[in-house]
């Protein structure tokens, strides 16, 4: 029987833990473990989670485990949850999400049942803005498969849907800490560049949106970080060809939108670095479709 750890980051979320938790405490597969990783919250965070049984004690035989670190943000805070974690499969929630009570049921048998080994698996999702039901765009359509392009563009697999073999950690890493945003578009565009993945065709998960404390509301030019990422991979001496090129082409549109934000923005200073650098992607680009 496939063991399953959760994983929630959160901090300051007192409004909405306590839903997030009894959305696991609810799931007709119980989890084997369930770790809350507080990223220094300042609120009655503990004091909740303490009531619904959590302990904040060493002993790693506790199923309702609490982990306390001073704010590093959100990657920091999964991969501390990750790396205490001890079971097959690695099942990450936000603290402003929920769950389904089938959703661990059903995808840990879809993923196991599958025969062609894929390592992750994510579902379909439902969204709520303001507490109130949104349809999502056609872009956002969740796909299972060589879904590299899709990633690209955008980051196409929600964190609260996904499980993942432990194995997935130890071939590719962790989370980027250096990412203060769009730390989950870069972890998905690695994995997607070499590995397939399974979709359960299902709503499964409720995400909740439109709060004043979500990451993309935090930053402008959110393309900064997803340019990070996209650099990140272009380093990668094994990508092959046909990616690599897909990947420049992206990048070199992703700072032609950072380059139109930042002079709205009157951010000029700025620009002529961005200018620059897409100068020598472009220049990169040209050289290996000729080569």
């Amino acid at each position: 029987m496939a063991t399953v750890s959760v994983i929630v980051p959160t901090f300051n979320r007192e409004r909405c833990i306590k839903q997030c938790i009894v959305s696991i405490l609810k799931q007709r597969k119980k989890a084997n473990e369930i770790i809350v990783v507080d990223d220094g919250s300042t609120d009655q965070t503990w004091a909740i989670l303490k009531q619904l049984g959590f302990s904040n004690s060493t002993n790693e035989s506790s199923v309702l485990r609490y982990i306390y670190q001073e704010n590093k943000g959100v990657s920091a805070a999964r991969n501390t949850g990750i790396k205490s974690s001890k079971h097959d499969f690695i099942a990450l929630l936000d603290s402003d999400d929920t769950w389904l009570e089938e959703k661990l049921e059903v995808q840990v048998k879809s993923l196991i049942e599958q025969k062609d080994n894929y390592r992750i698996s994510h579902t379909e999702e439902i969204w709520f803005r303001n507490g109130v039901r949104v349809n999502a765009c056609k872009k956002h359509k969740k796909n299972g498969g060589d879904i590299f392009q899709q990633c690209l563009k955008l980051c196409c697999i929600s964190p609260s849907s996904s499980l993942i073999k432990r194995s997935v950690f130890d071939d590719f890493g962790f989370f980027d800490e250096g990412l203060v945003a769009c730390e989950d578009y870069d972890f998905w565009l690695r994995l997607s560049a070499y590995e397939k993945i399974h979709f359960v065709d299902k709503h499964l998960i409720i995400k909740n949106g439109g709060h004043g404390d979500q990451l993309s509301k935090a930053h402008w030019g959110m393309d900064r970080f997803r340019i990070h990422a996209l650099e990140k991979l272009l380093q990668d001496q094994n990508l092959d060809t046909s990616k690599r090129q897909k990947t420049l082409k992206e990048v070199i549109l992703r700072l032609e939108i950072l380059i139109n934000g930042a002079i709205k923005r009157n951010k000029s200073y700025f620009v002529q670095d961005l200018i620059r650098k897409q100068s020598k992607w472009k220049a990169t680009l040209a050289n290996e479709i000729n080569s």
